[in-house]
């Protein structure tokens, strides 16, 4: 295998661990959405999230990281209340001017795609030039 001088993410098994696990869980939540097994479905919200803050906690020291780690934490909040809303008929209750139940998810997936937009339009460039301005010392 050849030498690389590109830079290495590197993680922990333990964290590698806690990942895959992640995985699971999420699964069933959207298995059990899919298959409209409410207890499982619901039971499985709070493991998924917990986890995917955890993850993000973790990589907090890595701005890249935590901002795709936030997002998804806000998608897995977001697609709860959407998987909750079908289960309890609440999706297609109208709130305002066409917006049902279902369309309150738009928040937190809105929260997450706004998190990767900052890092990528703002904060990403930032660290660009910091790492160009160092590497011409």
């Amino acid at each position: 295998m050849k030498e690389s001088n590109e830079p290495q993410y590197v993680i922990p098994a333990r964290y590698r661990k806690m990942e895959n696990m992640h995985i699971i869980f999420w699964l069933l939540k959207d298995l059990s959405w899919c298959m409209i097994w409410k207890v499982l479905g619901i039971a499985m919200i709070a493991p998924t999230l917990i986890i995917a803050i955890i993850i993000a906690w973790r990589t907090r020291d890595i701005k890249a990281e935590l901002a795709h780690n936030l997002a998804i934490a806000f998608w897995i909040s977001a697609n709860s209340y959407w998987m909750i809303s079908e289960f309890f008929h609440i999706d297609t209750i109208h709130i305002w001017n066409g917006f049902e139940g279902r369309h309150l998810a738009i928040i937190p997936f809105a929260i997450g795609a706004l998190i990767l937009a900052f890092y990528y339009l703002i904060q990403k460039p930032r660290e660009s030039k910091q790492e160009a301005a160092m590497a011409t010392l």
